[in-house]
């Protein structure tokens, strides 16, 4: 009887050079999708808490309050400083609809910031210039820009309490 001939090693010389090939590339496309669409949601989500934040708050013509709010409640996800930092920019835009054409336009008010006197129709908060750098920065790949994301809501009281005129800023 003559014994059986063993593979010596062929078996894990295959399985090296189709995890190689094959399942390691995969399994890094799998992850990179899955921690890009995880920022790209994170990002949806914080515009429109800016955009809910906006509502009830005060009106201020270079929207430094809701770019602040925004800047120190950023989401856990990658490259968190390119939206504190930059380059990523976060845009607040103050709307009012003109009573002849029915149109938006940038609001204005001359009562001054912060009144019952000065609250505009709609918020726009807007962020741009994100770029996903997470693996690529390893590998010298070029990174991944993010579409803008725009969140686009009317307001509610800008914090204005009707009873005392004061309003949250």
């Amino acid at each position: 009887m003559r014994k059986p001939r063993r593979a010596n090693g062929q078996s894990t010389v295959e399985f090296i050079i189709s995890y190689a090939t094959v399942f390691l590339p995969v399994t890094m496309m799998i992850v990179f999708t899955s921690n890009l669409l995880w920022v790209w949601h994170g990002v949806i989500e914080w515009t429109r808490e800016g955009a809910r934040y906006a509502v009830t708050h005060c009106w201020q013509g270079d929207g430094g309050n809701v770019r602040t709010y925004m800047q120190t409640n950023v989401p856990p996800m990658f490259d968190r400083d390119q939206f504190t930092q930059g380059p990523a920019e976060v845009t607040i835009s103050y709307l009012s609809k003109d009573p002849d054409s029915g149109e938006l336009v940038d609001f204005t008010c001359d009562a001054g910031e912060c009144s019952r006197g000065c609250i505009p129709d709609i918020v726009k908060i807007t962020v741009g210039g994100y770029e996903f750098r997470s693996l690529f920065s390893y590998l010298g790949l070029p990174a991944v820009a993010l579409p803008n994301v725009q969140t686009v809501a009317a307001m509610e009281s800008a914090g204005c309490n009707p009873d005392t005129e004061e309003c949250l800023p």
